[in-house]
C-alpha cells in the first residue's frame, strides 16, 4: 500500500516545486494502459466518529461526495476506495450501517456517470461484519470489497496466536470470514482477498506456542520500529542471520509460518507468525477455487523489494499434482518482491488447476452412454484480478 498524504502538497503536488506524486502515479497508465489508480480515504488513524456523524447527516454526504469525485478527477485517478474503520465500531452509531450504505449508494450515483470505480475495506471479524456492514446491498453497488483478512491474532491478546489463518478454529480465520460473507450474500466477483506482507510479534513465557501467554506489545523490527510488528522484509533478513538462532516452522493447520527465538536465561520466547510465499500461494489457490474478484496486499513497501533474502524453496509444496491434472510451475528469475511474485505466479498455476480440474469433471459429467450419439464441448474460463493496489490519502480534507 502507498500512502499518499493530501496534508502534504509538496510530496503529492507539483506546485511550488513539489515531486508531483499524484502525477508521478497516475502517469504510469500511460505504460499500462491496463491499470487503475485509485485514492483511498479512512484507515485506522483516521477514528470512526467523523466519518459516522458525515453519513449520519444527507447534506454533508452530499458535500463530501462533491468533493471526493472534484478531486478524483481533477488529479486522474480511476475511483475511490472506501476505509471507514469501522461503522458502528470505534465510538461509532448502531445506525452507521444504514448509513454507510446510503453514503455508498450515493457515491455510486455520482461516480457513475463519469465511468469511476467504487469500493471498500471491509473487516474481517463475523460480529463486526454483521453489525457494520449490509452485506448483500453493499456487494451490489460496489464495485469490489476489500477483505482485510489479517490481524486475527495480535500482542493485544496477551497470547500467541495466527496473524492471518486460512483456517483455524471457524471463528477468526480466513475461510469463515469469506464463507460468511458469500451467506450473507457478498457475490465471490466482487471479494477481493487481503494478504499480508507482514507478521505479528510477541514475547511469550515458556516455549512460544499457539496459546501461550504474552506480554501486550510484541517488539519491533529494526526498520519498522512498531511494537508488535514486523515486515517480510525484516522477517526474512532477521530469521535467515545464522548468528541469531532462530528455528522457523509451519503450521500446517493455519497455513501460516512462525519464527521462534527462545532465551532460556530468562525464560522468554520471541515468536512471529507471518505469511510466507507458501502462505501466499495457498491462499491465491484458495481464492481462486472460490472464483473470487482478486488479490490485494498490505503492503508492498514491506516485502523483501530489495531481494537480499534467500528465496523460499517450498512455494508450492502443497500444489499435490494428480495423474489427470499437469501442474508447470514458474520459474524465478529475479529475487526481488518475492512475495508480489508468488502471487501472480500461483494465479497462474492455480488457474491452471482450476481449469484442466473442471474439465475433468465436465467430461465425466458429459461420458455419452454406449449406443448414444450426440456431441459436448467445454468452455471454462477463470476470471481472476491479479492484484488491486490502492493509493491511500488519509486526510479529513474531503469533510472541509
Amino acid at each position: 500500500m502507498i500512502h499518499l498524504l493530501r496534508t502534504d502538497p509538496w510530496q503529492d503536488l507539483k506546485d511550488n516545486y513539489g515531486k508531483g506524486g499524484f502525477e508521478r502515479l497516475t502517469g504510469m497508465k500511460k505504460a499500462n494502459p491496463h491499470l487503475k489508480v485509485t485514492l483511498a480515504i479512512g484507515g485506522w488513524n483516521e477514528g470512526s466518529v467523523k466519518y459516522s456523524q458525515m453519513s449520519a447527516d444527507p447534506s454533508r454526504r452530499a458535500k463530501f461526495v462533491k468533493n471526493a469525485v472534484a478531486f478524483i478527477k481533477r488529479y486522474n485517478f480511476d475511483g475511490l476506495d472506501l476505509d471507514w474503520e469501522y461503522p458502528t465500531q470505534r465510538d461509532g452509531k448502531p445506525e452507521d450501517k444504514e448509513n454507510f450504505v446510503s453514503l455508498v449508494m450515493e457515491l455510486k450515483s455520482e461516480l457513475r456517470k463519469h465511468d469511476l470505480i467504487l469500493t471498500s475495506a471491509i473487516g474481517a471479524s463475523k460480529i463486526m461484519i454483521d453489525e457494520a456492514y449490509d452485506v448483500k446491498t453493499l456487494s451490489n453497488y460496489l464495485d469490489f470489497m476489500h477483505i482485510m483478512c489479517y490481524d486475527y491474532s495480535g500482542s493485544w491478546d496477551k497470547k500467541v496466536g495466527p496473524n492471518a489463518p486460512l483456517r483455524n478454529n471457524g471463528i477468526l480465520d480466513i475461510d469463515t470470514t469469506i464463507s460468511h460473507l458469500l451467506a450473507r450474500g457478498a457475490s465471490p466477483s466482487k471479494l477481493v482477498l487481503g494478504l499480508p506482507f507482514y507478521g505479528r510479534t510477541f514475547i511469550a513465557q515458556g516455549e512460544g506456542y499457539f496459546g501461550d501467554p504474552t506480554d501486550d506489545k510484541g517488539f519491533p523490527g529494526p526498520y519498522t520500529k512498531e511494537s508488535g510488528f514486523m515486515g517480510y522484509n525484516e522477517i526474512c533478513a532477521t530469521v535467515q542471520n545464522t548468528s541469531a538462532a532462530w528455528e522457523v516452522s509451519w503450521d500446517a493447520k493455519t497455513d501460516q509460518a512462525i519464527a521462534r527465538k527462545k532465551n532460556t536465561e530468562i525464560g522468554e520466547t520471541k515468536v512471529v507468525t507471518f505469511d510466507s510465499s507458501r502462505s501466499i500461494a495457498n491462499k491465491i489457490r484458495y481464492a481462486v477455487k472460490l472464483k473470487l474478484a482478486g488479490a490485494m496486499v498490505w503492503s508492498i513497501d514491506t516485502d523483501d523489494f530489495l531481494g537480499n533474502c534467500k528465496v523460499d524453496n517450498d512455494t508450492f509444496v502443497d500444489y499435490t499434482p494428480k495423474p489427470e491434472v499437469k501442474l508447470s510451475f514458474p520459474r524465478r528469475v529475479n529475487d526481488n518482491f518475492p512475495l508480489l511474485r508468488t502471487i501472480n505466479e500461483a494465479i497462474i498455476v492455480a488457474q491452471s488447476e482450476a481449469e484442466q480440474e473442471k474439465a475433468i469433471e465436465d467430461d465425466k459429467d458429459n461420458e455419452i452412454p454406449h449406443g448414444s450419439t450426440g456431441s459436448a464441448g467445454v468452455c471454462f474460463q477463470t476470471h481472476f484480478l491479479s492484484i488491486i493496489v490502492i493509493l491511500s490519502i488519509f486526510s479529513s480534507g474531503f469533510f472541509s
